[in-house]
Formats: structure tokens, C-alpha cells, sequence
């Protein structure tokens, strides 16, 4: 079920806006980024190519091209890089709970009379389940030389399964995590 629902993919920014999707970065602190020059994908991780279709793939990887050339690192075919870039991609379906409380007051007795306040009043609490899609996208870069991690950006958030503004998405989403590389843009 999961596999049928998932052709479309980005962490949603629509419907909760940047603080619902969750950034973190991690580097080598010894490592010299400066000497990355060019980049190539080595392909995407375990079960990743599975979730996505071809278009969402090419989407992803040109919106981390298109950053990685704002940094001067321009993308290559060729394994002879500097550097090497793998994507990977991770979906739950998972449930939530919303509740919602009605209060019913009842009449009282005070200064003036009838008065709504104390005694009698009530309350109904209404409990509703949904599902919804948790996906995380991580993108590591590696030394190609040495084969060492030295870079690593996540984002996870609730999956926005429309496809109205996916493209924008993904940029926005790809610009969020690089916005944490060590190297700021040029351009």
C-alpha cells in the first residue's frame, strides 16, 4: 500500500510551512571542502529507487546539482569527481490524533440573576484518527578519494502527496538542507 501511494513524494512546507520540516546537518570537521570542485551521484541508497518514480528522482537530483553549481561544485558524470553524493529516501505511514472539546456552562447563581457560570455545565471531548505519510530525505556527501563521509543533510516532515507545486517543493526542500553546507552559495 505504501509503494501505491508513494509515486509522489517531498516533505510538505505547504501545509505546516518551514518549522514543520525538520533540518539537521553533521561534517567532518577536518575535512577541506574548498577542494571539492565536482561532484557525481553514486545512485540512490537501499529502497529509495523504489519509492520514487524516474520524474521525482531527476527533481531531487538536479535540485541538489543546481545547489552544489550556487557553491561551485559543478556536477560530472564521471567517477573521477571530487567528490561523490548518495540520496536516500525513508517513508512511514503513521497515525495521529486530533481532539476537540466542547464546554456547555450551566445557569449560577450570583451578583445578578440569571447568571452562566457555575454548576451544571458539562463537556463532550470528540477523538479523530488519520494517517498521514513521515518522510525523511538524506543526502551524505563523500570524499571520493577516501570514500570518507564528510558531509550529511536530512530533512523530515509530513509527505505532501499533491503534485501541484512538487517541483517548488523539492527546490525549497533541497535549498533548506544545503543552506547548512559548509561552502555558502556564490551566486
Amino acid at each position: 500500500m505504501l509503494s501505491r501511494m508513494l509515486p509522489v513524494l517531498i516533505i510538505c512546507t505547504t501545509f505546516f510551512g518551514c518549522s514543520s520540516t525538520k533540518i539537521s546537518s553533521d561534517y567532518d570537521k577536518e575535512a577541506d571542502f574548498s577542494k571539492y570542485q565536482d561532484f557525481h551521484y553514486v545512485g540512490w541508497a537501499k529502497n529509495s529507487d523504489e519509492i520514487l518514480n524516474d520524474l521525482d528522482k531527476r527533481r531531487i537530483e538536479q535540485a541538489f546539482a543546481n545547489e552544489f553549481a550556487s557553491r561551485g561544485i559543478k556536477f560530472v558524470e564521471a567517477s573521477e569527481a571530487d567528490a561523490a553524493v548518495s540520496l536516500f529516501i525513508v517513508v512511514d505511514q503513521k497515525t495521529g490524533t486530533t481532539a476537540y472539546t466542547d464546554y456547555y456552562g450551566g445557569m449560577g447563581y450570583g451578583y445578578g440573576y440569571p447568571r452562566w457560570g457555575w454548576g451544571g455545565g458539562y463537556a463532550t471531548t470528540r477523538y479523530q484518527e488519520y494517517d498521514y505519510l513521515d518522510g525523511t530525505l538524506v543526502v551524505d556527501v563523500f570524499d571520493a578519494g577516501t570514500k570518507k563521509l564528510v558531509w550529511q543533510g536530512v530533512a523530515s516532515g509530513t509527505v505532501n502527496e499533491k503534485t501541484k507545486g512538487r517541483e517548488d517543493r523539492i527546490n525549497k526542500v533541497a535549498r533548506e538542507i544545503m543552506a547548512r553546507y559548509p561552502i555558502e552559495p556564490t551566486k
